[in-house]
């Protein structure tokens, strides 16, 4: 069995913070740990804590929640930080994902995706609301080196771990990579945390910007018999 995964919410609204903490407290699998309210509570939970995952608001009373998702990643480089918000433009999404985040969810979403984005975060996943993934990408794209910069670590890949990666521009999920490749769905994870680590990228989103900026496209989709 997997270890439980910690989990910090920081939210200034409490009545809605620990309505969501008992929700996802019912979840078997996850460790809700006390709700931070603001920068300073939320950086010392995290040091005393340990979260795997904190789920942050962008609108903190007083405090600009990047400012808190800076210091989170400064100081705890490991955390995985989803931002759950009632913001939605593509701007804020996007500085988000540049300092660190590896998911964004908004507040009019159910428990139970929350509950499955930070299962995703826990193992090196993220979560991009599919609506507006191609926006996000496209912004990404826009601020990144060019190219050629981006093509360099590619070559450090294995010609299946480039397969994997490929499926993964192609929006598929693991069980569809297994599917297409003819492997189990153990042995993709494997090709991923691989292709992860080489790249010194720690989501999928930041896998497919890479390779995306390189030069990967989707594969067209397949002719009509």
């Amino acid at each position: 069995m997997r270890s439980p995964i910690r989990v910090l919410i920081v939210d200034d609204h409490a009545l809605f913070a620990e309505a969501l903490a008992a929700r996802l407290g019912r979840e078997p699998d996850l460790v809700i740990l006390p709700v931070a309210e603001d920068k300073r509570r939320a950086l010392a939970l995290t040091a005393t804590e340990r979260p795997h995952v904190v789920v942050l608001d962008m609108m903190l009373a007083g405090e600009n929640g990047l400012d808190v998702l800076d210091a989170l990643r400064n100081r705890h480089a490991d955390v995985r930080v989803v931002v759950l918000s009632a913001m939605s433009e593509v701007e804020a999404i996007v500085a988000a994902l540049r300092r660190g985040a590896v998911g964004w969810l908004s507040k009019t979403e159910s428990a139970d995706l929350v509950a499955r984005v930070i299962r995703s975060a826990a193992r090196r996943g993220g979560w991009i609301p599919p609506d507006i993934m191609g926006d996000v990408l496209r912004r990404l794209l826009d601020e990144t080196p060019e190219a050629d910069a981006a093509a360099k670590p590619l070559a450090e890949l294995t010609p299946r771990e480039r397969e994997v990666l490929q499926c993964m521009v192609d929006g598929l999920n693991r069980a569809e990579i297994a599917e297409r490749l003819g492997l189990s769905a153990n042995t993709v994870r494997t090709h991923t945390q691989n292709l992860l680590a080489k790249l010194d990228l720690h989501s999928a989103l930041e896998a497919i910007t890479l390779a995306m900026r390189a030069g990967m496209k989707p594969s067209p989709p397949p002719e009509a018999p």
